[in-house]
């Protein structure tokens, strides 16, 4: 009793914003959770974000309105924020700090694990490889998505972001029938979103396969600083524990990093880029740091964040530093946009730097690689004779200039426009040929002849 009493304080010297500042208090570890008892019996969950000798630093899940300097009680737990984990937890719907909200029960977890996770050893760590197949031409045909990897979606607003997260998450598979699963994490989004992509997976009966987090923009900003941690926390779970292959699919990145920045400016530190806090990157690092495989392992933990560039800036902080610490990015194109084509992949300026890896032979098809760098190649040619026609008009360009125009029209009509609908590998490259096989074969530079033989003007 007399330690217990000795962790409980009614010591609050201010409340800053999301923060409460403890002063008094002694044995207080950083990132212990913390119990924040007000006057009326209502509690809430914090944590310690910053502790020194006699005074700690408190974020409090839920806000601070509605806390007496005076009379609120604060009481250190000796843990560490945790998630409870079963086999259960699947098809089920959290808030951002992983109470459920679908109500249904509470699953009952086989153990608590800490969202921090733990850093996979670089000795253990496989080389990520093998295809999913999210049914976007764009992805899967020239940016592939491979088991293990970051590759993150780099949008502007009003852009589709959303639904395309959705239609990634309803489509995206393995082959050969392995287990696989979704865990999607959103943070900030609108009731109205919400409602979308509950109803979306529903629909689609792709719920028994998907976790859910979600915080909305109502919710207390701090949660958002939990909610990657917690889906990422079960992911791992899912991938190494049960063997499964798990996509995590994390939006809005920059909702998370601008609540990053409101505890930062409210802790007072000195701002850096933006007034965003100089430790973004390795925080950051925290999240995106935790796909991978690991050896001996079955499963894998694959993330697609999604981050919105404001003013579609891609040197904004926060999407310029996902891109040092990722694998590749998907950038949608506000002029593809413009013209309906949906998804608006801008395929010149994305990339996948895994996606050797996942394709060829007996992963999706040998005459892959060659045809890929051929779209590549053609598409830029297309924009380059685009721009020349600005200048010129349509009447001052060659013949060739005109067939590289044509292509450039008919990939983006036929190959990056597919709506809806999904499209396998195999389709997907058949798209492809049907586009290359207009083109004279003397132009296709970038394929062997053994597939120029195999699959020019030969439409299935």
């Amino acid at each position: 009793m007399r330690d217990l009493i000795e962790r409980e304080y009614r010591t609050i010297r201010s409340v800053t914003g999301p923060l409460i500042f403890v002063e008094g208090v002694d044995r207080v570890a950083l990132g212990e959770m913390v119990a924040v008892e007000l006057p009326g019996g209502e509690e809430r969950a914090g944590q310690v974000i910053q502790a020194s000798e006699g005074m700690a630093v408190v974020q409090v899940l839920g806000g601070t309105e509605g806390i007496d300097t005076g009379l609120t009680r604060i009481r250190f737990l000796e843990e560490v924020a945790r998630v409870g984990l079963s086999e259960d937890i699947l098809g089920r719907v959290f808030n951002g700090i992983g109470r459920p909200i679908d109500g249904l029960p509470p699953i009952i977890p086989r153990e608590y694990r800490s969202i921090m996770g733990s850093p996979i050893n670089p000795v253990s760590r496989e080389r990520p490889m093998d295809f999913i197949e999210t049914g976007i031409s764009t992805i899967d045909g020239l940016n592939t998505l491979v088991r293990g990897q970051k590759l993150p979606i780099f949008t502007g607003s009003g852009l589709p972001a959303n639904e395309l997260a959705f239609q990634i998450v309803r489509q995206a598979s393995v082959r050969g029938g392995e287990p696989f699963a979704v865990v999607f994490g959103a943070m900030g989004i609108t009731s109205r979103e919400a409602f979308f992509f509950l109803k979306g997976f529903e629909e689609a009966g792709a719920m028994e396969r998907i976790v859910i987090f979600m915080n909305l923009a109502e919710d207390p900003t701090i949660e958002r600083l939990f909610t990657p941690r917690m889906a990422l926390t079960t992911a791992e779970y899912l991938a190494f524990d049960l063997g499964m292959h798990v996509l995590v699919v994390l939006t809005d990145m920059i909702n998370y990093c601008e609540a990053l920045r409101e505890v930062s400016t409210a802790r007072e530190e000195v701002p850096g880029r933006r007034g965003y806090p100089g430790y973004m990157y390795t925080d950051l690092a925290t999240i995106y740091e935790r796909a991978g495989r690991i050896e001996g392992k079955e499963g894998s933990v694959t993330e697609l964040p999604i981050v919105t560039m404001p003013d579609d800036d891609i040197t904004h902080p926060v999407p310029d530093l996902t891109g040092y610490i990722t694998e590749g990015q998907i950038i949608l194109s506000r002029e593809l946009f413009g013209k309906g084509i949906y998804p608006p992949v801008d395929v010149l300026p994305s990339l996948s730097r895994l996606m050797n890896a996942g394709i060829g032979k007996d992963r999706t098809r040998e005459d892959h690689r060659d045809v890929a760098d051929q779209l590549y190649a053609l598409y830029a040619r297309g924009r380059d004779a685009r721009r020349l026609e600005a200048i010129v008009g349509t009447e001052g360009l060659g013949a060739r200039e005109r067939r590289f125009l044509r292509f450039a029209d008919d990939f983006e009509r036929t190959f990056v426009n597919q709506g809806q609908k999904r499209r396998g590998i195999e389709e997907t490259l058949d798209i492809a040929w049907k586009l290359l096989s207009a083109m004279p074969k003397e132009e296709l530079t970038r394929v062997r002849k053994e597939f120029i033989d195999l699959y020019y003007g030969k439409e299935k």
